[in-house]
């Protein structure tokens, strides 16, 4: 029993060291690879590698298990398969011109006991076809809707759509349909208002995908507006007087051009005598009952537009403007009265200049009238005293008085 016992000990020991080493052996050989993504019609490449390998066998097998490399070695009659490089640490393998059919697990395998394996996925990218870019009409009047929709047909994975309009980014609403051979056909539709600013500014569709870049499509949009309306005053340069000539041109711009620009006067005719060729206004020898709003309207297709002026004749020999709580000007119209329709300025220094002039005068005058008035009744009351200097008491100075005003005027007429 004491040898059976010390062979089964022995055993035992010789065991657990053949399995540590074993275990030790097959833990230093590390067998790695990577996955693989690559674009139809390119090349991939496979990289089995081992590190501390003790010489055992790398071989590298397809997603049906079947050997494509043994060593350096090439069993399967593709050959599109083609050995790159061969070690005791790594069996690299390219596969040229990828189809669909070649996406799947590859097996690297490593010969031991037993046999390690690592897996290499190889993943097959099918960029989109030339992307699809349609409208819904050609051309959009502003203030309306349009749609525009762009398809990416037959890639894998499916393709992302966005979209830009001039600098601006936009979202579209996308649908994502897959295709019996695992492609993917994606169609993003985006819905603009559009105004006249927008007219020829480039919609782009931009296409993502990882086998792509930069892939994208574009439409320049056509959009109608109706017409932008300004007097321009060719003459005179300032205030429009009696006798004098007026001239205006009506510029207006649309989309499409105005087929129409008519001149009229608001509440009123217009002179019978005005000449209007075209787009201009001609008014000759002016005078006040034309004074009044002239109107320029034009029109196209999508609407018409208009602008004002304000015609005020003046006196052929003054400048003096009528009072302005007579008259309404609106913000959007030229007015004759300012010239080249600017409000009329005051000139507040001139007024309070003729103010103080006006002031320093009258406090002069004052100052002369005080001391002439000044002056005369301090020579009323001596003449009134005369007489009275030398009495001794208030009756005496009263006779003395009425007395000296007798002996004065006998005074006098001895002296005449």
């Amino acid at each position: 029993m004491a040898i059976s016992a010390s062979g089964s000990l022995s055993i035992f020991l010789a065991l657990v060291m053949f399995l540590a080493a074993f275990g030790l052996k097959v833990q230093g050989q590390n067998l790695v690879t990577d996955n693989v993504s690559v674009v139809e019609g390119e090349t991939a490449t496979i990289s089995c590698r081992v590190k501390n390998n003790d010489d055992s066998v790398i071989q590298l097998l397809n997603p049906n298990r079947q050997t494509i490399y043994f060593r350096d070695v090439r069993p399967l009659k593709d050959s599109r398969f083609q050995l790159v490089n061969f070690s005791d640490n790594e069996l690299r393998v390219s596969l040229s011109n990828v189809s669909l059919s070649d996406e799947g697990r590859y097996v690297c395998q490593l010969y031991t006991d037993p046999p390690q394996e690592a897996y290499a996925d190889i993943t097959v990218l099918v960029p989109p076809g030339s992307p699809i870019l349609e409208s819904r009409e050609e051309v959009v009047s502003e203030g309306n809707d349009t749609e525009i929709s762009c398809t990416a047909i037959g890639s894998k994975p499916p393709a992302t759509i966005t979209w830009m309009k001039g600098d601006q980014e936009l979202q579209g609403e996308s649908t994502v349909e897959e295709t019996y051979d695992r492609m993917y056909t994606v169609t993003s539709r985006l819905t603009l208002t559009v105004s006249k600013e927008d007219d020829g500014v480039p919609v782009i569709c931009v296409i993502n995908h990882p086998a792509v870049k930069d892939f994208q499509a574009q439409k320049y949009l056509e959009v109608q507006y109706k017409p932008e309306v300004k007097i321009v005053v060719g003459y005179p340069d300032g205030l429009t007087r009696e006798g004098e000539n007026l001239e205006l041109t009506c510029k207006a711009k649309g989309k499409p051009q105005p087929h129409r620009i008519n001149w009229l006067k608001v509440d009123d005719d217009v002179p019978s005598h005005a000449v209007i060729t075209g787009s201009d206004l001609f008014i000759e020898n002016l005078n006040k009952s034309y004074n009044g709003t002239y109107r320029c309207v034009a029109s196209n297709l999508v609407g018409e537009a208009f602008d004002d002026y304000i015609l005020y004749v003046y006196d052929a020999l003054t400048s003096t403007p009528p009072p302005t709580s007579t008259s309404i000007i609106s913000d959007n119209s030229q007015d004759s009265r300012a010239g080249v329709g600017s409000p009329q300025k005051i000139d507040h220094a001139v007024i309070g200049g003729v103010v103080a002039v006006v002031v320093f005068i009258m406090l002069c005058l004052l100052i002369i009238l005080g001391r002439y008035f000044a002056r005369h009744k301090g020579t009323y009351f001596t003449h009134e005293a005369k007489g009275a200097d030398d009495a001794a008491d208030a009756d005496t100075a009263i006779i003395n008085a009425e007395g000296g005003h007798s002996n004065s005027d006998t005074k006098k007429e001895y002296y005449i």
